[in-house]
């Protein structure tokens, strides 16, 4: 079997709305799938920015005990310190078997709206690759509009950070819209979550192409929701 490939995007966001506190992309979220998905797949890293993607601090402090998280975080800078800039990847869906899109609160800003992000998910969907984000990630799904001028979430059952979760979280207050009301709108009703908040989940839509993981806690498995289909 030919070794697969991976696209891995993170966000160029580093400011949580006006509060002056740094956000980012959220060390677990990348950590977690990494170390499911690099041992069998080239993995490439992309922001819209290109150069350092920033990595939200708060995640390194909350998932300190996480000896996985630390080892990543410890051993594998250069792949956040000097990602490939985004748009380079527009017509670029034949070099890949998978998009992976890191949450962090930063894609809620940036990927949400990028036009070039939005257009290389469109091509890597109508490619016939996997779609998949995780947590806050799914924010950069929302607006993607598919070639019949349908949204790539129509009708998809889907599932991203709840809203439950952002309360306790402390920033419901603060990101830009709520993204479990966002996705569950787009949908046409299917946003899924899991029955304790925290807890893993993990959504699947159109055939095993489209995955979704809920919070930190769903990266792995939704690396693993993702290897189980580029390996088939």
């Amino acid at each position: 079997m030919a070794q697969r490939s991976v696209l891995f995007v993170l966000t160029s966001h580093s400011k949580l709305g006006d509060t002056g506190r740094p956000t980012g992309w959220y060390l677990p979220e990348f950590a977690h799938p990494y170390h499911i998905l690099e041992p069998h797949a080239r993995i490439t890293v992309a922001s819209p920015a290109g150069g350092e993607a920033p990595l939200d601090p708060g995640s390194v402090e909350m998932f300190k005990e996480d000896a996985l998280s630390q080892g990543f975080l410890k051993d594998r800078k250069s792949l956040w310190q000097s990602t490939e800039k985004l748009s380079t990847f527009v017509g670029r869906a034949n070099e890949f078997d998978a998009i992976f899109i890191v949450g962090g609160h930063g894609p809620m800003y940036d990927l949400s709206t990028n036009p070039t992000s939005q257009q290389i998910i469109k091509e890597f969907y109508e490619s016939g690759r996997v779609i998949a984000a995780v947590c806050h990630g799914p924010a950069a799904l929302l607006n993607v509009v598919l070639s019949d001028g349908s949204y790539l979430l129509e009708n998809s059952p889907v599932t991203g950070f709840s809203n439950v979760e952002e309360e306790q979280a402390g920033y419901s207050k603060v990101v830009p819209f709520l993204l479990e009301d966002e996705l569950n709108k787009r949908s046409g009703g299917k946003y899924e979550k899991a029955a304790e908040a925290w807890g893993p989940k993990v959504a699947v839509a159109r055939g095993g192409k489209l995955m979704t993981g809920q919070n930190p806690s769903s990266g792995t498995p939704l690396g693993e929701a993702v290897l189980a289909v580029i390996n088939k």
